[in-house]
């Protein structure tokens, strides 16, 4: 713990305001670490989304001696996130990554969450349905406001991405589309068959979620026209 605590001095200045009450303060880009009475640390986390700050979250590192490894003994991080797991592999053998990667996996949830926020904001009345795990690393909706009702299910492999690392945009026609192959047999036409939307989900794959939307959004009555038109060359 205290080689942990020297190599935090070497890597930080202490700021001239200290706005919590404690005898050492130090920020590291979007944390502030102060020492606390005894063999405890504190963090102060902040996190942002498109340069406007959000929500802020702490946690207090206690050790029983200089020879002991350090635990967590208070925090307000999201229960939902791997924080015990993170204590586990990380804290008992270098403290400093385990804060640090903390803080990204907070800053990239926040991120994950502001966006799919955004999208129900600008394009909520687009969207049909929205599903969404509890750290956003599952996110499903619908479009209906088309020739076709569109599904996009997008899925972060690690909870440190911002950009979805699978993703998957169906078309679906609508039965009452006049554009739906009339060579068709009664069983296909029941039961249509859905196609998929590789421009959408290359989008979603290198865009963040907002943007993304928006180029789907853009170039779907086109996608839709070319994938009609080759069905009925068929």
């Amino acid at each position: 713990m205290e080689a942990d605590r020297k190599a935090m001095s070497n890597q930080v200045n202490v700021p001239a305001d200290l706005p919590l009450q404690s005898k050492t303060t130090y920020r590291i880009r979007n944390k502030v670490i102060y020492c606390l009475d005894g063999a405890r640390i504190g963090i102060q986390y902040e996190t942002f989304f498109a340069g406007e700050p959000c929500e802020i979250f702490h946690c207090v590192l206690e050790s029983k001696s200089f020879l002991e490894k350090m635990t967590l003994i208070e925090h307000t991080l999201p229960f939902f996130l791997p924080i015990r797991e993170l204590e586990s592999d990380l804290l008992s053998s270098n403290a400093i990554k385990f804060i640090d990667h903390l803080e990204e996996i907070l800053q990239a949830y926040i991120d994950r969450r502001e966006q799919v926020r955004l999208i129900k904001e600008l394009y909520g009345n687009q969207i049909g349905e929205l599903f969404h795990s509890l750290p956003y690393n599952v996110i499903e909706f619908v479009l209906e406001d088309f020739e076709c009702k569109v599904t996009v299910s997008i899925r972060y492999s690690d909870l440190l991405l911002t950009l979805p690392s699978q993703a998957r945009v169906l078309a679906w026609p609508l039965r009452s589309s006049k554009r739906i192959s009339t060579r068709s047999s009664s069983a296909s036409a029941a039961q249509p068959v859905p196609f998929r939307l590789p421009y959408a989900e290359e989008a979603l794959k290198t865009l963040c979620l907002p943007e993304a939307y928006a180029d789907i959004v853009l170039d779907l009555p086109h996608a839709l026209k070319r994938i009609f038109s080759s069905q009925d060359s068929d």
